[in-house]
């Protein structure tokens, strides 16, 4: 049966195997995605009004951070509907509606952590010419490359998963519509699109994650001829920072798409999604102002002059 045969769409499994976890994901999901908001719009909004965090690399964190509640917010409010009431389905419309997005967003945020790591390979490796090479006009190409990029493997991947006949029973075993879980209700040969998947998989997450172990090689030397410990210790904080974020999304990105349809996958995916949905925009906030000092002492200038006007 083809797609149209739905005229209500898909019915979302998520975790309805087992009922009692799903009010207490409920509450959990809803904590997470208020500090995910919290968390990202502060690393915006400190970026665009300290003068001192006009940096290429505050540039790049305040798109990703904008990225992240853009993905979030896509997916988690239906995923909040779902955990909550009896009522799990999505219209054909609406699961239309966040493939795209998701794709879109997912594949800008592969590229973006490449560009980052470009940034901190410049800024380490040829410091007196950072300011010189990461230009603001250079780093509105590598943003706005990172976001077409995107765009057009949404515009790729999307009709290509949307062809596909689905099974008449249309229940999709995940909180949310991707293309793995898509893959997984066809019912005819797949093959074609498990091929295209793992091309595009290979192609957004191995080989940026292949460019930046390169470059932070290249950053390991570099770093260990610095003489000065406090600046050795500036770059091991913020790029341990940025290698982290890298290993926790593209780790678990890689183990959905490579091969959608392989047992583990099939078994395991939706925990896996739930941790780069949720988990991952949740401890990216966290990561770079925790770690990071310039950020942390941003926040407090923005504080004691939020506390001053008031009195």
């Amino acid at each position: 049966m083809t797609n149209t045969s739905f005229p209500v769409g898909f019915i979302l499994l998520d975790f309805s195997k087992w009922p009692q976890l799903e009010k207490v994901l409920f509450w959990f999901v809803a904590f997470f995605y208020i500090m995910i908001i919290f968390g990202n719009l502060t690393i915006i909004v400190l970026s665009c009004i300290d003068p001192r965090l006009y940096t290429p690399m505050y540039f790049f964190l305040s798109n990703l951070s904008f990225l992240e509640l853009c993905f979030t917010t896509t997916m988690v409010p239906q995923m909040l509907s779902n955990l909550w009431g009896l009522e799990k389905t999505i219209t054909y419309t609406g699961c239309v509606i966040q493939l795209c997005v998701f794709l879109f967003l997912g594949a800008t945020e592969c590229i973006l952590l490449v560009v980052m790591a470009f940034d901190r390979y410049i800024a380490v490796c040829q410091p007196l010419r950072y300011t010189i090479i990461m230009n603001p006009l250079l780093c509105w190409k590598l943003a706005l490359t990172a976001w077409l990029s995107g765009l057009v493997e949404s515009l790729i991947q999307s009709p290509i998963t949307l062809q596909l006949s689905f099974c008449s029973h249309h229940r999709v075993d995940d909180f949310l519509c991707e293309v793995p879980a898509l893959i997984r209700l066809a019912c005819g040969d797949t093959s074609s699109n498990e091929w295209q998947l793992t091309i595009s998989a290979i192609l957004f997450t191995i080989l940026p994650v292949g460019l930046i172990l390169t470059s932070y090689g290249y950053i390991a030397q570099a770093v260990g001829k610095i003489k000065s410990e406090e600046g050795r210790q500036k770059a091991i904080a913020t790029c341990s920072s940025h290698l982290l974020v890298v290993f926790m999304f593209y780790g678990t990105v890689a183990m959905v798409y490579t091969d959608p349809k392989n047992d583990f996958a099939s078994k395991h995916g939706k925990f896996f999604t739930f941790f780069y949905t949720v988990v991952t925009p949740l401890l990216n906030p966290l990561i770079y102002t925790l770690r990071n000092k310039e950020v942390k002492e941003a926040l407090l200038r923005l504080l004691i002059k939020g506390f001053s006007k008031q009195q």
